[in-house]
């Protein structure tokens, strides 16, 4: 069952308060809501990093890249779902499982730390990986992602094995998880000048078979399973309230081979939350990465559908949740540490957040909270990533990838997670490069079928 699933499968027996709270519907459809008009509710400052903030946030792109290289099989492509963050180098020996949404983040990485040179001796790097071998990478894994990892209509399970590209025993079919993929998939295509790629690339995206994951519905089915699980076939729940899918949405609109129809992009529920002076589209207690994962690859800035302007809408989300982590718990949280979003916790992974509080919130701070969000409050994260990094950067939570997933400076002794999450550093290292020069937006939407997509859900310049 899928982190979204097991959520679902909760709102079920809470009379649907958790459903909302995540972001996704029990399976029914609700209409749209009109979102709000007009600005945030607070203006955001100007962004005018000094010398030493660029200096940190190079060098945390640039650990964070080095991730994707190393824990990722040479054969395959994939990448693992979790490593340990004190590694030498060597690919994690404690565990083969990948993800494809890491894979996806991953093949992004590989354009940007193409691009910057993050893997040369001149970053440290001693092996000097050259732009020939990414290139036969980012080959190898579109090649296996193609011809030899299981999937159906073209959508791909979550987790497999990271040689064998095997799904794991009880693994989904993966509706948005897939996108995640497909995104990466683009990039590359859109950045390498490579004719395999681009035929790699382009079959892989046009093989997916949208319309087969509505399930004669308006609205995506989160997953399949297969006949030899204990539900067989289409889950009940569906993405069918605002929460990260609108790449998944603009995705299967864009697709010349399989496309969705238009009126699904309209079937979407838009519940508007308000706290305090925020008013936004957000479904009740979502994680902030709700707000983050769809802007690291389609660029929403000055542009408006119908229903909102989304870039600012996810700018209220985070400074909402900013807020809410301020004002609810002052004896943790302060300006200079905040952001909780799913991750790793002391006790297992949460799906935790707010507002309104959901999880057991204990203090702990999730980096790529604030990462990932730096394209839209920038003073503000960049502020609590350079004091986490201050307070934290002699001791084991920080490493060799940049920070671990997750920390509680406020738990006695301090807590912190001894992995690295393959999504969460792989927001981090795709909002950083959005931050400082628009690289994964501008590229990515060099292709055409997501700029088609976004003029077929009715999007229009501001």
């Amino acid at each position: 069952m899928s982190r979204r699933e097991a959520m679902s499968v909760i709102a079920t027996a809470t009379g649907g308060v958790i459903a909302s709270a995540v972001g996704c519907g029990g399976g029914g459809q609700s209409p749209a809501q009109p979102a709000p008009p007009g600005p945030p509710s607070l203006p955001v400052g100007v962004f005018n990093p000094s010398a030493a903030d660029l200096s940190f946030l190079d060098a945390l792109e640039q650990q964070s890249c080095l991730y994707f290289w190393e824990q990722a099989s040479p054969v395959t492509g994939q990448v693992l779902d979790h490593a340990a963050n004190n590694l030498s180098g060597q690919i994690d020996p404690t565990t083969t499982e990948s993800s494809i949404a890491a894979t996806g983040f991953g093949l992004t990485a590989l354009c940007i730390a193409d691009q910057r040179g993050y893997l040369t001796s001149a970053y440290g790097y001693a092996a000097n990986v050259t732009h020939a071998q990414i290139v036969a990478r980012v080959q190898a894994a579109l090649s296996f992602h193609l011809n030899n990892m299981p999937n159906e209509n073209g959508f791909f399970y979550h987790f497999n094995d990271v040689n064998t590209g095997q799904p794991l025993a009880g693994v989904e079919v993966s509706a948005i998880d897939t996108a995640w993929l497909m995104c990466g998939v683009l990039a590359a295509r859109a950045y390498f000048n490579d004719a395999a790629i681009t035929s790699l690339a382009t079959q892989l995206y046009e093989r997916v078979n949208w319309p087969w994951m509505l399930n004669g519905g308006q609205t995506f089915a989160m997953a399949w399973y297969p006949l030899t699980s204990a539900t067989p076939g289409f889950t009940p729940y569906r993405y069918d309230t605002y929460c990260e899918l609108m790449a998944l949405y603009l995705l299967a609109l864009g697709s010349p081979t399989y496309p969705i129809p238009a009126s699904c992009w309209a079937a979407i529920a838009r519940p508007i939350l308000t706290y305090e002076n925020y008013s936004y589209i957000s479904s009740n207690a979502d994680p902030l990465f709700t707000h983050q994962w769809s802007h690291a690859w389609f660029d929403f800035r000055s542009k408006a559908d119908a229903y909102a302007n989304y870039f600012t809408n996810s700018t209220s989300a985070t400074q909402a949740h900013e807020t809410f982590c301020l004002l609810t718990y002052p004896d943790w949280y302060s300006e200079n540490y905040w952001g909780i979003t799913a991750s790793m916790s002391v006790n297992g992974y949460q799906a935790w957040g707010g507002p309104p509080a959901q999880g057991p919130i204990d203090g702990t701070v999730v980096p790529c909270a604030a990462a990932g969000s730096l394209v839209f409050l920038p003073n503000e994260c960049l502020q609590v990533l350079e004091a986490l990094h201050a307070s934290w950067k002699s001791s084991a939570a920080w490493a060799r990838y940049g920070f671990v997933d997750a920390f509680n400076g406020n738990a006695s002794p301090n807590w912190f997670n001894a992995t690295c999450l393959g999504i969460d550093l792989g927001i981090t290292v795709l909002m950083i490069e959005n931050l400082r020069s628009g690289f994964v937006w501008n590229t990515f939407m060099s292709n055409p079928e997501p700029v088609n997509a976004m003029q077929l859900a009715g999007f229009t310049s501001l």
